[in-house]
């Protein structure tokens, strides 16, 4: 003999099943949210380092140019 279920067991566990959904839809809004920044933030990092390592390079540019110089001075004096 097949095994009758009550249809409010049936109904309490659809709305448990839909409860369990909408916390994994939030759950995904909030990681596609947070995943989103999180590669702004890598973005602008990403920037900010190339631009660091180009001053770095200039600075270190201009350094050599001045002990250049100063070798320079140097052996002429």
């Amino acid at each position: 003999m097949p095994k009758i279920i009550e249809p409010s067991i049936i109904d309490q566990e659809i709305t448990r099943l839909e409860e369990q959904v909408d916390i994994l839809l939030h759950t995904v809004d909030r990681l596609m949210k947070e995943n989103k920044s999180l590669r702004a933030q890598q973005e602008s990092h990403t920037t900010e380092r190339a631009t660091l390592i180009e001053r770095n390079d200039q600075v270190r540019n201009r350094v050599d140019a001045i002990v250049t110089r100063l070798k320079s001075l140097e052996s002429g004096a």
